[in-house]
């Protein structure tokens, strides 16, 4: 079974009589549906609807959750929940550094941890598991192994195919993951959310970036004819994921248009486990 031991993540723990209450009342992900033995992905948004912080979260008793984030942004995220917090009954700790270990594509539990092991929602095959705690092995798994395989399911992640403050929760597929309630009540920028939703007004999209040689790196510009459709994100050899606008990238498969990433040709392709669609008529693709 391939795992691997990721040393760029942190915990931060929300717990007390009003921690659902809460953090219901400022995430994106509807907690009514968040089962005990599931991780799911979520967001806590600036009112203009942009992403700040990314996460996944867990619950660990009838009143605490857990959100594991970027360690590099666990101090930020910590302070932004505080500030929300005011009277609530709630404690918000960030404990010390917990290991968390990820392993896919087999039935059994996470190797060498002694914690609760947890299914990865966001994934439609390959029964991700993730687990929070202590290691009896010394051994790191495969980190590259498992981002590859993140790649090719077209699950993105901030810091790595984009960056905090530039992407609404569509941009990254939070509303096909299961990330967006899109029928609780309202939270922190809901209303930007609710209307790209319900107008259809989302164009820039997780896509499956391929090609027959090495993609150049992360954040390199793709481009049609010399006009930008979007940015390369994480990339594993010959594949990796990007982030465009789908109005043009229909444009250019439809007229036979190169697209390039960097100088490299590529195809884009959405995740088959989304449920969005290329637009039928993408003619118009005036500005985002």
């Amino acid at each position: 079974m391939p795992f691997a031991l990721l040393q760029d993540r942190a915990v931060i723990v929300v717990s007390g009589p009003e921690a659902e209450h809460f953090l219901q009342n400022i995430v994106t992900v509807d907690l009514d549906a968040l089962k005990d033995s599931e991780v799911k992905p979520g967001a806590l948004l600036a009112p203009q609807g942009k992403i700040l912080f990314d996460f996944l979260i867990s619950r660990i008793g009838p009143d605490a959750f857990r959100l594991e984030c970027p360690a590099e942004v666990a101090e930020g995220f910590h302070r932004r929940l505080l500030l929300y917090k005011l009277r609530t009954k709630a404690e918000i700790t960030k404990p010390e550094q917990k290991v968390v270990t990820v392993a896919w594509q087999d039935d059994s539990s996470a190797s060498g941890t002694d914690s609760t092991t947890l299914t990865d929602t966001r994934f439609a095959v390959g029964n991700v598991k993730r687990s929070y705690g202590a290691t009896n092995t010394d051994e790191s798994g495969d980190p590259d192994a498992w981002h590859a395989f993140r790649i090719a399911n077209g699950v993105a992640e901030s810091g790595l195919d984009y960056q905090l403050g530039d992407a609404f929760p569509h941009d990254v597929l939070l509303d096909q993951t299961g990330g967006v309630g899109f029928a609780k009540g309202c939270y922190v920028g809901q209303e930007v959310v609710s209307r790209m939703q319900h107008r259809g007004t989302a164009r820039r999209r997780v896509l499956i970036a391929s090609a027959e040689t090495a993609l150049p790196a992360a954040g390199t510009e793709l481009t049609v004819e010399g006009r930008p459709v979007g940015t390369l994100g994480s990339v594993s050899g010959k594949q990796g994921l990007a982030i465009a606008r789908i109005d043009r990238v229909k444009n250019a498969v439809d007229a036979g248009k190169t697209i390039l990433a960097g100088d490299v040709p590529v195809t884009l392709a959405i995740p088959g486990w989304a449920k969005f669609t290329f637009p039928e008529d993408a003619t118009s693709s005036g500005s985002s």
